[in-house]
């Protein structure tokens, strides 16, 4: 009985030092996320005003926004989800309802987690070497391409991962009163793994929302206005990492400003997507 008692009062120890050990990491990592935080919103605040909002990038030593980089960011980000979420969705399927065993599955799913940790850099010089150097120029059809690569993976396998929970049996009532496979699919498949699609959505662009190195060997800057798809265009990320490395105070006043926006944006749709997960717990 002794060696029991012993032995209980041993694992409860080290399961005390296991859980300090665990919340002291998570402290840190909190602390961290609240000092950067903290920084954003002290240094970032002060630059809020309507001008960042309604006038452009300025040249050096003057006051302006961030109109065109919020615009052409806005811009990219639209047409990399628009082309890279049909083919997520499309190829993440194809995985789960279709090839889910296939050899040619475990191939894509092999090269797709290798894309989810690829730095994004090396995406910018494939579409630099692909788009840029062809064209003989940048533009913004080349970042929006880069963001999409980027976009894929995401949302391959968030579809793949929402499709497999969905019960088999949901789909074998379908086939049971006649529907054809891809009406099943449609139907019900979707229907039940929707709110997770929709949430890899957000997190794809979540993710595109702050990516410069792309940016920088795909669509460069652009410090006027432009909506010329087929010309350099400005960014918020790319804006953000060239006026922090400036001597002007004003730029450097805008890149807090719009690291601001970009951290506050991308933290809403990361809270939007995670509630969104939460709500098909629930269900």
């Amino acid at each position: 009985m002794s060696t029991a008692a012993s032995l209980h009062r041993s694992r409860k120890r080290k399961n005390a030092v296991m859980m300090a050990l665990c919340t002291i990491a998570a402290g840190i990592g909190l602390v961290w996320l609240a000092l950067i935080l903290g920084a954003l919103l002290y240094k970032g605040l002060s630059g809020v005003s309507l001008s960042v909002f309604t006038q452009m990038t300025p040249p050096p030593g003057d006051a302006g926004g961030l109109l065109n980089a919020i615009y052409g960011s806005i811009v990219m980000t639209v047409i990399g989800i628009v082309v890279g979420t049909p083919i997520g969705v499309l190829a993440g399927t194809y995985m789960a309802e279709y090839g889910r065993f296939s050899r040619l599955t475990t191939v894509v799913r092999f090269i797709n987690d290798i894309l989810l940790s690829a730095p994004s850099i090396i995406v910018g010089l494939f579409v630099y070497e692909l788009m840029v150097r062809p064209m003989g120029h940048f533009s913004a059809i080349a970042g929006a391409v880069a963001l999409s690569i980027l976009v894929i993976p995401v949302v391959v396998r968030t579809t793949e991962d929402m499709l497999n929970l969905v019960p088999n049996a949901l789909r074998e009532a379908g086939t049971a009163i006649g529907a054809p496979r891809w009406v099943v699919i449609r139907s019900v498949a979707y229907r039940a793994a929707l709110s997770g699609i929709v949430t890899g959505i957000l997190l794809a662009i979540a993710r595109i929302s702050g990516e410069t190195a792309p940016l920088l060997f795909t669509a460069l800057n652009n410090q006027f206005w432009s909506s010329n798809l087929n010309a350099p265009m400005a960014s918020l990320p790319v804006t953000i990492f060239q006026f922090a490395l400036s001597p002007y105070e004003e730029w450097q006043q805008l890149a807090w400003t719009g690291a601001l926006i970009i951290t506050l944006t991308v933290l809403g749709l990361s809270i939007f997507a995670r509630s969104l997960t939460g709500r098909r717990e629930d269900r």
